[in-house]
């Protein structure tokens, strides 16, 4: 039997694919913040880290370590890749 390696980002091909991901691992994440910023690090690699990079004029290795699961971004830094993924953050009452 031959496997290969599962990669969430290549199952991510529509924004409702996106959202639907997000939203589950903010639930699943709980307190947890580090889940989070690896979730959006899957998503900015489904959505083309060299773009994603030229967008927020973070250089993509910058990008791959603060999106990763030992990662520490700034608020600045998840705000600017949210806004180049097209997406916003938001408040809601628990």
């Amino acid at each position: 039997m031959k496997t290969t390696l599962w990669d969430s980002a290549d199952h991510l091909k529509t924004t409702e694919d996106i959202l639907a991901y997000l939203e589950a691992s903010v639930e699943e994440a709980g307190n947890d913040p580090a889940f989070i910023l690896q979730a959006l690090g899957v998503v900015a690699r489904a959505n083309n880290m060299s773009q994603l990079s030229r967008d927020t004029g973070i250089t993509r290795e910058g990008l791959y370590k603060a999106l990763s699961a030992d990662g520490n971004p700034s608020f600045a830094t998840v705000a600017k890749v949210t806004k180049a993924l097209g997406l916003k953050l938001a408040v809601v009452q628990a």
